[in-house]
């Protein structure tokens, strides 16, 4: 019975009913200059195949039709045809606005632009092409517009797009935990790095590929900026200040959050995309080799840390004795290139930073 209820409540509001005018509400029109007491006597003659009125239910207040309504009172009519809309009341202007777009007397530019300022203003968070959608522009000219309604307004990170899902703005410490995950495990399927960092499929790659040619993980046009940047990448501090002669410790991330990459696992990051953008391992296959064979092998102190966890207690000192093999044999390695460079006759030229080449 309680179906038959809801399917019934359902079939009303779609089928057009009767309702006084006097009972119904003035829209809140996105038009500027109000009612075309025109374009209400060109509907006038043709009433009788008018569309019904779109009133919110809860409220009674039109959301399409006024001139409709001027119509019917120009008939001497006192009841008009309505459909009713069960939405929220903060949804009645983007309603409102989109039946305006689709229908009747078209919206000016002004009546758009002054729209698509209100829809962000009372929902800052959708999207560009949402507003866009709604208010007939395009997603440039929303764009434009937010710019001058958002002046002094905090900026959110978090956009509702057309689909009607929350996408970030700022991926900025999502790549930069990505690039740690590949920079420690290069062989790491991409799908394991979404599911880790809550990347897309196409960022994680893109991560991956500017990883791979020494770029910075993150793009310059999305570098984050003002009070974003130090929660991935803290300015460094002079050489001769406290922070540097003793870091601060590593504390704990809370719980369900991705610690930040620390400063003493950027500097050797930076080191190995040098490597990887140095022309003479580039564009040699022996030299592309070796930058490959040192991404596998490359581990931060994040990735460590991490891994440590899952260690169980009965094997600590059988892991501890393989890391102390690597780390012994990392020091022959490093030996033997201190050797290569004090050896007479040897210049070995200091590893400079250089532009990626574009093919």
């Amino acid at each position: 019975m309680k179906g038959t209820d809801a399917d019934q409540r359902e079939q009303d509001q779609k089928s057009p009913q009767f309702v006084r005018i006097n009972e119904l509400r003035p829209a809140d029109s996105p038009r500027l200059n109000g009612i075309d007491q025109a374009h209400v006597r060109r509907l006038a003659a043709m009433y009788a195949s008018l569309p019904p009125v779109l009133v919110h239910r809860p409220t009674m207040r039109v959301v399409d039709g006024m001139h409709r309504i001027g119509a019917a009172e120009l008939k001497g009519l006192d009841a008009v045809e309505v459909r009713f809309y069960e939405g929220a009341e903060d949804q009645i202007f983007l309603q409102s606005v989109s039946a305006n777009i689709t229908n009747g007397l078209p919206l000016s530019v002004a009546d758009r632009k002054t729209a698509a300022a209100r829809i962000l203003t009372s929902h800052p968070s959708l999207s560009d092409r949402a507003v866009a959608a709604h208010v007939g522009l395009d997603a440039k000219t929303v764009a434009g517009v937010r710019v001058c309604s958002a002046a002094g307004s905090p900026l959110l990170n978090i956009r509702t797009g057309v689909d009607g899902r929350a996408h970030p703005l700022d991926r900025t410490a999502e790549r930069m935990h990505a690039a740690s995950l590949l920079a420690s495990n290069p062989d790491l399927p991409l799908r394991t790095v979404v599911e880790r960092t809550g990347l897309s499929l196409g960022t994680a790659h893109d991560v991956r590929k500017r990883l791979l040619r020494g770029d910075n993980p993150v793009p310059r046009s999305r570098q984050s900026t003002g009070a974003a940047a130090p929660a991935t990448e803290p300015a460094a501090a002079p050489d001769d200040s406290p922070a540097a002669a003793a870091p601060e410790p590593v504390r704990p991330a809370p719980a369900g959050t991705q610690p930040p990459v620390s400063p003493r696992s950027r500097a050797p990051l930076d080191t190995l995309r040098k490597l990887a953008n140095d022309p003479s391992l580039r564009h040699s296959d022996n030299g592309r080799e070796f930058v490959r064979w040192l991404h596998s092998r490359f581990i931060v102190d994040e990735a460590w840390r991490k891994r440590a966890e899952a260690v169980p207690a009965h094997s600590v000192d059988a892991v501890a004795d393989l890391a102390h093999h690597c780390s012994e044999v990392w020091q022959r390695f490093a030996d033997d290139l201190a050797k290569r460079r004090h050896a007479p006759g040897t210049q070995i030229a200091e590893i400079r930073t250089t532009q990626p080449t574009r093919r």
